[in-house]
């Protein structure tokens, strides 16, 4: 996967988003957070129309959040109805903020199930440590994926805001 593009968001006038593409943050300083991160925030969206945010233990793996959890869970229901999510990360002032879809998805144990269980290690004081073939099975263990379709990151606002398209 290709490195997304890099731009200014569009914020109302008064924010103070310089104009020039001066001081824009790269994928590239960006992306790492996303695969250290232990803990994130998925945002979806009720059958009803009202938001739902939930913490998540998930891994970014080749561009990709990935995680798992029971098809009755609040987000999977959710998503299954309305794929759209935000997935953020927990800083206010270091921030990360993913838009993209939601999908069930498997992952064949001898290729991508074995660099999601690599990526889960950091999970394994907390006592979880799937292995590879946990996402294999006709349900795919209750694996879901989010592919980005923009994010905005920034580390000193408004200085270095930045969107990315994917």
């Amino acid at each position: 996967m290709s490195a997304p593009a890099p731009d200014r968001p569009d914020f109302p006038e008064g924010y103070g988003l310089p104009e020039s593409t001066d001081g824009l943050l790269s994928w590239s300083d960006v992306e790492p957070k996303l695969v250290a991160a232990k803990h994130y925030w998925l945002a979806s969206v009720r059958p009803d129309g009202r938001p739902h945010s939930v913490p998540r233990w998930g891994v970014w793996v080749d561009g990709r959040f990935y995680y798992d959890g029971a098809p009755t869970t609040r987000h999977t229901r959710n998503t299954e109805a309305n794929p759209h999510v935000t997935l953020t990360l927990e800083s206010g002032t270091d921030v990360v903020i993913v838009e993209g879809t939601s999908t069930a998805t498997r992952a064949d144990p001898e290729t991508l199930g074995a660099r999601l269980a690599e990526a889960f290690v950091k999970y394994h004081g907390d006592d979880y440590a799937p292995a590879a073939d946990a996402w294999s099975g006709e349900d795919g263990g209750g694996l879901r994926q989010i592919v980005p379709e923009r994010a905005l990151a920034w580390t000193s606002f408004p200085t270095d805001c930045t969107r990315f398209r994917f």
